[in-house]
């Protein structure tokens, strides 16, 4: 009787761990900007992609979208002297 408890138990367990994880991943702020402000565009980086520009909630900076040869991940903006393009001040 308690091996039988087990395996239904190990089997409703795994059962739930097949879960649909991609719903679990995602960010509820993956909304991109469809027009990024001037100021923004005047002093980004060149080589960066701003067709996928977000704010990131954690520390208010933008970040853009990269997709690489393995993995797609969110990169910092960065201005043309390096430094990260934020939307409000940093505290210190």
């Amino acid at each position: 009787m308690n091996t039988r408890v087990w395996l239904v138990g190990c089997a409703a367990l795994l059962v739930s761990a097949c879960g649909d994880m991609q719903s679990i991943s995602q960010s509820p702020s993956d909304d991109f900007f469809t027009e990024l402000p001037e100021g923004v565009l005047a002093i980004a980086a060149k080589n960066q992609d701003l067709t996928s520009v977000r704010i990131d909630p954690a520390d208010g900076c933008y970040v853009y979208r990269y997709v690489g040869p393995v993995e797609t991940t969110f990169l910092p903006l960065r201005a043309d002297n390096g430094r990260p393009i934020c939307s409000r001040p940093a505290v210190t």
